[in-house]
């Protein structure tokens, strides 16, 4: 078997590497057959990164980002390269994600559970701990309230693959011939949404989208609340990190509701602005 790795970093020098790491002991605890080649998309990196992981592991085809790529478009220009040649499976993980030993056999035996139960391959989800917290942190999603957008973890039963619909991509594997049918990940995303929109996708053509049984990584939930401190900036301020793609990403939000929820895209829109006018109305109110 064949499977492309597919990363993209910025100034995440020990973090990648750590990853690459996890990603060859994996590789050596499995008995199956499997040939990785990895694309790493270095987005302008200025801590020595690429050079780091060049002495590391010289077989890994480090690509230099435009330094605005941000993670959707340097995964995109991964997977790009990838597709030059031919695999099985296409192996998208995040910089800051370690992946577990058990990795590649959770992996197959997925394989073989879709096979088995869906005549066809599909995308796989690995979930992953917080190592502070010792509670899920990514993995799969299914929705309470489609049109409210809320949506809860799939938790991995130890038993099983289950079914799921938002997968995020810290561990996500796919398979070509969902990339035949689907494509990459959508060009209108530049940072955050690409992986969900990704899924949403697969399943609107009817393609299976698992959660793996057991926890396949380690990954820490960094991400702070943007709203926590929105309420003190200025308007100028605000308007930059509503439209910011490592901000709120409005741009990216609104497309996720055109091409999956039309009727929410409104609500959003206006949510958006109302935010920014309003916060500390809105921080009162909803957050």
């Amino acid at each position: 078997m064949r499977i492309a790795v597919l990363l993209t970093c910025f100034n995440r020098k020990a973090k990648t590497l750590e990853s690459l790491s996890s990603v060859h002991k994996a590789l050596e605890e499995t008995s199956e057959t499997i040939t990785l080649d990895i694309y790493l998309t270095d987005d302008g990196s200025t801590d020595g990164t690429s050079e780091a992981v060049k002495a590391a592991y010289p077989q890994v085809n480090i690509l230099q980002g435009t330094g605005s790529l941000y993670w959707a478009g340097g995964m995109r220009n991964s997977w790009t390269e990838a597709l030059k040649k031919e695999y099985d499976f296409y192996f998208l993980l995040n910089d800051d994600t370690n992946v577990y030993p058990n990795l590649f056999n959770e992996f197959i035996n997925t394989e073989a559970y879709c096979l088995k139960n869906y005549q066809q391959q599909g995308i796989y989800i690995g979930s992953t701990l917080d190592q502070l917290s010792q509670k899920i942190s990514y993995g799969g999603n299914v929705f309470i309230n489609k049109f409210l957008g809320t949506a809860k973890k799939v938790m991995p039963n130890q038993e099983s693959p289950q079914d799921c619909e938002l997968g995020n991509a810290n561990i996500m594997f796919v398979h070509s011939s969902v990339v035949d049918k689907i494509g990459i990940l959508h060009e209108s995303f530049l940072h955050g949404l690409a992986d969900f929109d990704y899924t949403l996708m697969a399943i609107k053509k009817d393609i299976p989208v698992l959660i793996m049984p057991n926890y396949i990584g380690e990954c820490t939930n960094d991400n702070k609340n943007p709203y926590d401190t929105f309420h003190t900036l200025s308007l100028k301020k605000r308007i930059e990190v509503l439209n910011s793609p490592i901000g709120l990403d409005f741009k990216s939000n609104l497309k996720y509701m055109q091409r999956n929820f039309p009727l929410r895209f409104p609500m959003v829109y206006f949510a958006g602005w109302f935010k920014v006018v309003f916060p500390k109305v809105y921080r009162r109110r909803f957050n």
